[in-house]
């Protein structure tokens, strides 16, 4: 029996079509990613989390009575759908800046999919990453007390 191997020129299949679907395999978690961040943001600019019980209870509030970092977040975001930055900020003062850092790694991941390049995870030091859960807890604590009550969400 004769092993020989079928190339794509011979198979009869279009080579190009073989560069597009594997462009497009590239681009396909990205432009998942960039699909779910938006759907999310849709989501939240039409139904409004500032109602009362529209999308629950927030776990850690329910059960000790505290906020966590991401208490007011999802008001935060419907605020800044609806361009009211200040009023984003003062739900949520974390969620303006990992917007912007979750925008800013998609689009990098996209364009660099699409040269066929590796996507890459942004290189942090330990100390910048202990830097960033210390703050995170400061600013849990301090939204907690009486001095932080203008970090609060609305």
């Amino acid at each position: 029996m004769d092993k020989t191997h079928v190339t794509a020129e011979f198979s009869g299949a279009d080579p190009d079509r073989g560069a597009a679907r594997s462009t497009w395999q590239r681009m396909t978690p990205p432009l998942i990613a960039a699909g779910l961040g938006v759907g999310t943001l849709a989501l939240l600019h039409f139904r409004d989390p500032h109602v009362e019980g529209s999308y629950g209870l927030c776990p850690v509030y329910a059960l000790f009575g505290v906020y966590c970092p991401g208490c007011g977040g999802m008001r935060a975001m419907h605020n800044l759908t609806d361009g009211n930055i200040l009023d984003s900020l003062h739900s949520n003062l974390l969620a303006l800046p990992l917007t912007i850092a979750f925008a800013v790694f998609v689009i990098d991941w996209i364009l660099r999919a699409r040269r066929g390049q590796r996507w890459r995870v942004p290189g942090l030091s330990a100390v910048t990453v202990w830097s960033f859960f210390g703050l995170l807890a400061l600013y849990t604590v301090l939204r907690n007390t009486p001095w932080g009550t203008w970090l609060t969400p609305v």
